[in-house]
């Protein structure tokens, strides 16, 4: 079960440099339910997401995860939906020992971040205090959602 939020972003913190990061690259090979292709550094994956509740404020999924080969990653990412989305992932270290991962959208997405944070429980995610650099939390809104980002041609209008 995946348990997250996602927030838009007031400002970066200092020194991204000192972060560990992912170079990722996904796709959708369908919306509903969520089957996704990605890479992440020098790892493939198929990822099935599927909504656990219909919760207004709050991303409750279950999710299966399986690796792929790059091979197998390419010959799908031939049959994905839309558009690609590459981003870099920069993986910070919160209170609690929550990770905020902030993604920095490059391409077609350029100029658009935003961070999302898994909790252990659906009471950790209510209870979470967000950093002074963290803006709205969007998690309810679904032009935020990866999929939905992978049909815009640009973030204009979100």
């Amino acid at each position: 079960m995946e348990i997250e939020r996602k927030y838009k972003i007031k400002y970066l913190p200092e020194h991204l440099e000192q972060y560990e990061t992912k170079e990722i690259e996904q796709a959708y090979l369908c919306a509903n339910p969520v089957v996704r292709i990605r890479k992440s550094n020098d790892k493939y994956i198929l990822t099935y997401k599927a909504k656990q509740t219909q919760n207004l404020d709050l991303c409750v999924n279950n999710e299966i995860e399986a690796a792929l080969t790059a091979e197998g990653y390419a010959h799908l990412k031939e049959k994905a939906d839309n558009h690609v989305i590459v981003k870099t992932r920069y993986l910070i270290p919160l209170k609690d020992g929550l990770t905020a991962e902030l993604d920095v959208f490059h391409g077609l997405l350029e100029g658009l971040v935003f961070c999302e944070v898994e909790f252990p429980s659906i009471e950790a995610s209510y209870s979470f205090v967000p950093p002074v650099w963290f803006d709205r939390d969007v998690s309810a809104d679904r032009r935020y959602s990866n999929a939905h980002l992978s049909t815009l041609e640009s973030p204009e209008g979100l």
